[in-house]
């Protein structure tokens, strides 16, 4: 329990297995994705039910995350599978199209005629190719290649600054949805948010799904980024998907976003994941680049939550060794960071009184050598707002609830304890708290160790009590 920084690592062929799962969990990972954009609604449902048989096996909480794939903007089919684009070569995206050839090629997204105009800037294959749209005529844009090179099936498609109208959520994705709130995800990913509004109707209908799934908003486009407060208060939480925002703000602005990222959901208490090639060379060789582990170390150094694996873990040759050496650097990263909980509490004006006390907790155990802070909790609201203020005291999030237990496992700094039944009383609920503790080795006799928890017992919200317990 020593890492706070959390790992999310995506299964898939490399790491389906009964063994290889196992084998991750123990290595440090923390949540397991689930990548909607390939696979059946069978497949996640078998994946889900792996996950929370080795966990159970294991006698930890593994959170799992749900990542729809949302608007497929990509080019279609060639005719011999890929063809090779030259600089100054003219290049027709055709709406119609069927099989594609060395001039044009078809479009999954057929509406984006719509979304173009001569001089508009396209960039395919996660900006490898470029094109400069000179007019569109129906269903055709007509381009002329900036940067060429070989073009394959299925490739996507951004639009430089933004402003493709693709919705959200598409037909799939609400099927999805459905899936992913029966196989009891505790987080749903939403791709290409662009308000607010994306974001409350993933939340109505993970509602009339009957889940109480936690939301993820992926920051990958530009119109995100210029509406990121809204969207942050209509998330639990976001990922900094650094993939397409690249491609569309360009890769220089990436790090000055993340930063930004990081320290706005930090400040709306959301949690927050950063993603997509951190450990990118380890799909095919056994140790990182030293640049990878600068990029883990400085997502950790901003105050990322979580950090996640894609092809690494998922197709990668050695996706357990990658979550090791992640957990490694992400130990080293927090060891370093400079503690300033003061100034960050004294900056945080507070209005709950849930909130005050997650704050006063923070700071009292600071300021008495507490071994550990121990939030009795039903739906892990308390142990989120502690989480987003680095005080340096691990912070035990200790609930007979399973649900929760799986969500608290993305927050930063949070480690879950299960209690083996709901307490009728204040001082039932803190021994149990205590002796879980204890039996953890987390505390030992003449351990300061810091609880909160509220006066109405089993009531999410009511937390209105701070007490300070010296370890018998």
């Amino acid at each position: 329990m020593s890492r706070g920084t959390k790992i999310v690592a995506t299964l898939g062929p490399a790491s389906s297995d009964p063994h290889t799962l196992e084998r991750l969990i123990v290595a440090g990972v923390n949540v397991v994705r689930l990548n909607f954009s390939h696979g059946s609604a069978a497949d996640h449902i078998a994946r889900a039910g792996l996950v929370r048989e080795t966990a159970d096996r294991l006698g930890v909480s593994v959170g799992i995350l749900a990542d729809l794939q949302g608007p497929k903007i990509r080019v279609g089919a060639f005719a011999d599978g890929a063809v090779q684009l030259h600089p100054g070569d003219p290049f027709v995206l055709d709406a119609a199209c069927t099989l594609g050839n060395a001039g044009r090629v078809g479009l999954d997204y057929r509406d984006l005629p719509r979304d173009v105009e001569a001089g508009a800037v396209l960039l395919l294959d996660d900006g490898r190719i470029v094109l400069d749209v000179e007019r569109v005529s129906g269903g055709e844009i007509h381009t002329r290649v900036r940067v060429g090179g070989t073009l394959s099936n299925s490739k996507g498609i951004n639009r430089q600054g933004g402003g493709l109208s693709a919705p959200a959520l598409t037909d799939k994705d609400r099927q999805d949805l459905q899936t992913a709130v029966a196989l009891g995800a505790d987080y749903i990913a939403i791709s290409f948010p662009k308000t607010a509004a994306d974001m409350h109707e993933a939340r109505a209908l993970v509602a009339a799904a009957g889940g109480s799934s936690m939301l993820v908003a992926k920051i990958e486009r530009c119109e995100a980024i210029a509406n990121l407060d809204e969207i942050l208060l209509a998330s639990d939480g976001i990922m900094v998907a650094r993939g397409d925002l690249g491609v569309e703000v360009g890769d220089a602005a990436v790090p000055a976003l993340q930063k930004r990222m990081i320290r706005e959901a930090r400040q709306h208490n959301r949690f927050v994941i950063t993603a997509t090639q951190m450990m990118e060379s380890m799909i095919s060789a056994p140790i990182p680049t030293r640049a990878e582990v600068s990029d883990v170390a400085n997502a950790v150094l901003d105050g990322t939550d979580a950090v996640m694996l894609s092809a690494e873990s998922a197709t990668g040759r050695y996706p357990v060794e990658t979550v090791e050496a992640v957990a490694r650097i992400c130990v080293a990263a927090e060891t370093s960071s400079v503690n300033t909980f003061d100034k960050e509490l004294l900056d945080r004006p507070q209005t709950r009184v849930d909130q005050s006390i997650a704050m006063a907790a923070l700071f009292t155990a600071g300021h008495i050598g507490a071994r550990a802070i121990a939030a009795l909790t039903q739906s892990g609201s308390t142990a989120l707002w502690m989480s987003r203020v680095d005080g340096g005291v691990p912070i035990y999030a200790v609930t007979p609830e399973e649900s929760t237990r799986r969500k608290v496992c993305i927050f930063r700094g949070v480690y879950p304890v299960k209690t083996v039944n709901h307490a009728s009383t204040r001082e039932e609920a803190v021994a149990q708290a205590e002796r879980a503790l204890r039996e953890l080795g987390v505390v030992g006799h003449g351990d300061r160790l810091l609880v909160t928890l509220g006066e109405s017992m089993g009531q999410p919200g009511s937390t209105n009590t701070l007490l300070i317990v010296e370890v018998a």
